[in-house]
């Protein structure tokens, strides 16, 4: 990845804004058919014929060797879950569905948590707070500020609800390519990583655990997992840095009264 950080022009907000549309519309689409008793690759099946449908392409294919369109990620899966037609989803699992699309050579990226068949207490808890740990980073994207802010503020929330935050991956620029400079942490010190300016694009995408913050990757070089097998939780949102402030290119309609969150 390269370390130059890139400012996008009109032209190419104009385009971004497009796929990040198309990218929320996607994922709301496919949201109706995550349910209890359907397979993963049942769902990376249905994500490609919706895709089709915007005119896109699904960008994860084949990227550095990845096998699904999409990543679903289940209970202790922290990221990268890759679609099975063995993985049938049941009563309470919780689980995270990760796109990124490509259209006109410009990128999408965002995730959204599911809970399978109704709620307990403890998924509920942690799929809540990790998506208002996500809103606490981005509500904070302004030009002048460090991005270690957001870092620092998401693990602060994370540990005063007696969750951890992964250190291991992290948000990341995007735009012509899917992963550019800058790194968005989910942790560090308030002054740290690099000043925010206009036009920049990134991804904030916490990963919270109920445990501990270490992870591993299973024997298939993707698959990563909380190492003490507690739940995981994790939102992706898609940012442009304005003139005073952010917009959430891959906002989904079903947001809009939870963006003051």
């Amino acid at each position: 990845m390269s370390s130059k950080i890139y400012i996008h022009s009109k032209e190419e907000i104009i385009k971004m804004r497009e796929i990040g549309k198309i990218t929320g519309k996607v994922l709301t689409k496919l949201s109706e058919h995550v349910k209890e008793g359907v397979t993963t690759q049942y769902l990376d099946e249905l994500a490609n014929k919706f895709v089709e449908q915007e005119k896109a392409n699904t960008a994860l294919k084949g990227y550095m060797g990845f096998p699904g369109s999409i990543c679903t990620s289940v209970n202790h899966v922290v990221c990268h879950g890759i679609p099975s037609t063995k993985k049938i989803l049941k009563k309470h699992d919780v689980v995270n569905i990760d796109i990124t699309l490509e259209k006109d050579g410009f990128h999408g990226d965002s995730s959204k948590m599911f809970i399978i068949g109704g709620p307990n207490p403890k998924n509920k808890r942690l799929v809540a707070l990790t998506k208002e740990a996500m809103w606490k980073g981005i509500h904070l994207v302004k030009p002048g500020i460090k991005s270690g802010l957001i870092g620092y503020t998401i693990e602060k929330f994370a540990k005063e609800n007696l969750l951890s935050s992964v250190h291991d991956y992290c948000g990341h620029g995007i735009g012509k390519t899917i992963h550019q400079a800058p790194e968005i942490r989910h942790f560090g010190k308030i002054n740290s990583g690099v000043t925010l300016k206009e036009g920049m694009i990134f991804t904030i995408e916490p990963m919270l655990n109920i445990g501990k913050k270490d992870v591993k990757t299973l024997s298939d070089g993707w698959t990563v997992v909380t190492k003490d097998k507690t739940l995981s939780a994790q939102w992706e949102h898609t940012i442009l840095v304005t003139k005073d402030g952010y917009e959430v290119l891959t906002l989904r309609d079903e947001e809009v009264d939870l963006t003051s969150i």
